[in-house]
């Protein structure tokens, strides 16, 4: 049961996960730039579940808020902090693969 944020959204992550592998375009794909690709989005995917486990191990402290307030709480916090991650990761990227023309 903690874990039905995450699954409710995978589909949305996995339609990220790829947007983020394939633009921008303009930059080659080196074996390198594949490996930082994949590493961030493992990282993406673990900080999610991380997020969202511990979002549904506090909802309940100190409010009553509701039966589904632990599952709202560990859906926001597992889409934040894999938003944050892929939109660092996606600056860093273009930083360290910049085109050198």
């Amino acid at each position: 049961m903690a874990d039905l944020a995450l699954l409710l959204f995978l589909p949305w992550f996995l339609i990220i996960a790829a947007l983020y592998w394939f633009y921008p375009r303009s930059l080659e794909k080196t074996p390198a730039r594949r490996r930082f690709d994949f590493a961030l989005l493992l990282l993406a995917f673990v900080a999610s579940f991380i997020a969202g486990r511990w979002g549904f191990a506090i909802a309940d402290r100190g409010i009553e808020a509701g039966p589904i307030w632990r599952q709202v709480l560990a859906s926001l916090l597992a889409y934040k902090a894999f938003l944050v991650v892929i939109a660092a990761g996606w600056a860093w990227r273009g930083m360290r693969f910049r085109r050198v023309a």
